[in-house]
């Protein structure tokens, strides 16, 4: 059996650790009451991502998650409704905050690689009825996780948009990873931006910063969000000293994440040439890849943990899908000794 120097992990982008740059910012970095308004650091980094992304105005979280639920706070009372694909991270992986905190009903479009269809967006949008919630919002999320990675073209999200706006409701994207779907489709972040009354980012992912994200939009939207992260719990005081990184991230992070996508590519390709294994090559867009090892003879937690008495870390998509990530610290040397791991785990089949 192959052995490792040192673990390879490809469990998430979110496992990126801060660079020496980042430390030394954060180090240096000048703070005052961000509550308040106060701390430079904070507010030199609200302004470059408003401008990164086109809008008026942005507020820096602690999270991706709880972008995401202030976004939905200040676009929804109570009882509303908002639209979302069916495997989004708002509604699969946040805890059901959205209905819990914020007291917003999901209404689920099906979507295929996790990109709606428009015209399906437009049958799920409430008539009037005093039986129904009200249609709010309709969210967007691209890159889109659970899809593969995937990211949904320019013209699809202008549609939908569109569809709302002739609707009167509002939009939310969920751009976790917005400046992988920029680079996966040579555009400036802006245009993925431009068509959504609010946009939320993550630093801590594939941009390689410890904490937080952003929420970007207009300037009356933002002043009501800052509300909403108060009343969650989310003012940091001093958090200059985490948003040094954030500047880091975004002024020195983003033209580097093209990286990433190569080797997410390559040990797609390198996989799908191994029998047994599936890769939906298509769905490969950015730096996620989905595996399918029941042709092994494996389910997803046999696998993870072949891989990991190998020196590798995967995440699971049960019963028989395994999830790899690329990220700053996977290196195309590493891609290739993950492809003689899998191979070995291949040749070897899961054992009695």
């Amino acid at each position: 059996m192959q052995t490792t120097q040192r673990e390879i992990n490809l469990f998430s982008d979110t496992v990126t650790l801060p660079t020496d740059e980042m430390r030394e910012a954060m180090r240096n970095a000048a703070c005052g009451d961000d509550v308040a308004g106060e701390d430079p650091t904070v507010n030199r980094l609200e302004e470059m991502a408003a401008a990164r992304l086109g809008k008026e105005a942005a507020l820096f979280v602690a999270s991706g998650t709880m972008g995401n639920l202030v976004s939905m706070m200040t676009h929804c009372v109570r009882g509303d409704e908002a639209i979302l694909e069916a495997e989004s991270h708002i509604y699969y992986y946040e805890v059901g905050g959205m209905s819990a905190i914020a007291g917003v009903i999901p209404r689920l479009v099906r979507g295929f690689r996790g990109i709606m269809d428009p015209d399906d967006v437009r049958r799920a949008i409430r008539e009037p009825n005093i039986h129904y919630p009200r249609t709010r919002v309709i969210c967007v999320e691209n890159t889109h996780n659970r899809g593969g990675g995937t990211v949904t073209p320019i013209p699809v999200m202008e549609e939908i948009c569109r569809i709302a706006r002739e609707h009167g409701l509002a939009t939310h994207l969920d751009g976790a990873r917005i400046f992988n779907a920029a680079v996966a489709l040579s555009v400036d972040p802006r245009e993925i931006a431009r068509p959504f009354d609010s946009v939320m980012f993550c630093l801590s992912k594939g941009l390689s910063a410890p904490v937080g994200s952003l929420i970007c939009g207009s300037r009356d939207f933002i002043e009501r969000a800052r509300k909403n992260r108060k009343l969650l719990g989310g003012g940091m005081r001093q958090a200059g000293v985490i948003a040094a990184a954030g500047i880091v991230a975004l002024e020195k992070m983003v033209d580097r994440l093209h990286v990433d996508h190569e080797n997410a590519r390559l040990l797609a390709e390198g996989l799908s040439r191994i029998n047994g294994i599936r890769v939906d090559l298509e769905s490969v867009q950015t730096n996620m890849v989905y595996v399918d090892v029941s042709g092994l003879g494996f389910d997803t937690e046999s696998f993870i943990r072949e891989l990991a008495r190998r020196g590798v870390k995967a995440s699971g998509r049960p019963p028989y899908h395994v999830r790899m990530v690329t990220h700053r610290h996977i290196s195309r040397e590493n891609i290739l000794e993950v492809l003689d791991i899998i191979k070995e785990i291949a040749a070897s089949g899961p054992g009695p």
